[in-house]
């Protein structure tokens, strides 16, 4: 039991940490352009997992599990790619939208790497979870048919939720490669996300900001991507990549209190409705025991 507990704890910790990226960027917006802030988030990523295991070679620590090989290529590829994507998007729909609605919606993550576990890598799904799938669907439409300029329906709703259709590709790629080194896993997505974001920047023309918003934006990548990534790949390896999505459901609460803090902006009625299917949803899918049977067998 208590091996079965800590695949959870690892996806809630991962989730509560990727929780500070929608709020904390919104703020950092103001100052550094979407592209280069992606780049820069990633890099924070990948250079941070790169210390950790320059970190653990020093003190002889080396993990029992096996690296990257030519075999896992395309899903890495694929990995680093959809990374590139969804932070771009996201951002974007940042710039649109309220943060707070932003990180609710987040929540349609779950339905996309559920949905394409089931129809590419024939993860099977129960009853429970296609209900919690609906659920989070359902408030997903509420959100973008909102009476306030900030959850209407809107260019901000689109980008988030194809930020979301690219991670849901993306964590089924991850799971097909989650039982390498995990910190090798989060270095390789966010050396190579982050370069190819900067790339696309400096083709825009963007600049990069003050030493001071590059140094938060890299200690956010650091934190909400890198130490993020590297619970949700350990959490991936024992619970597959729906069950673990389920778990981080959790991510976008903690993003909508963090985001009603520092903004102090009450939400519409709509909101609220919308907030009470999400939490319907996730606790479904977060207590779906019949997934991991119908997985085993």
């Amino acid at each position: 039991m208590k091996m079965q507990k800590w695949p959870i704890l690892f996806a809630v910790l991962a989730a509560v940490l990727y929780a500070l990226s929608a709020p904390v960027s919104k703020l950092l917006l103001r100052e550094v352009p979407p592209a280069v802030l992606a780049g820069l988030l990633y890099l924070g990523a990948g250079i941070g997992m790169g210390l950790l295991r320059a970190a653990g070679s020093c003190c002889r620590l080396k993990s029992k599990a096996p690296g990257l090989s030519r075999r896992d290529l395309p899903y890495t590829v694929g990995m680093v790619v959809l990374d590139i994507a969804a932070p771009l998007l996201l951002l974007a729909g940042l710039l649109k939208t309220s943060a707070e609605n932003v990180s609710l919606m987040n929540n349609f993550e779950i339905v996309t790497t559920a949905v394409i576990a089931l129809c590419i890598f024939k993860e099977r799904i129960s009853g429970r979870l296609w209900v919690a799938i609906g659920l989070i669907t359902a408030a997903c439409m509420l959100l973008c048919a909102g009476e306030r300029e900030g959850f209407s329906f809107s260019v901000g709703s689109l980008y988030v939720l194809g930020a979301c259709v690219c991670w849901g590709f993306e964590n089924n790629c991850t799971r097909m490669i989650s039982n390498k080194n995990p910190l090798e896993i989060v270095m390789v997505k966010g050396i190579g996300a982050g370069a190819g974001a900067l790339l696309i920047a400096s083709l825009l023309g963007a600049k990069l900001p003050s030493a001071k918003y590059m140094a938060c934006s890299l200690a956010l990548g650091f934190v909400s991507y890198g130490l993020s990534l590297f619970f949700y790949v350990l959490s991936q390896r024992y619970l597959g990549a729906a069950k673990t999505s389920a778990y981080y459901a959790a991510s976008p609460f903690v993003g909508v209190l963090l985001s009603l803090v520092i903004f102090k902006e009450p939400p519409p009625v709509l909101f609220w409705a919308a907030l009470g299917l999400m939490l319907a949803g996730a606790y479904l899918s977060a207590t779906d025991t019949r997934y991991e049977a119908v997985n085993k067998k």
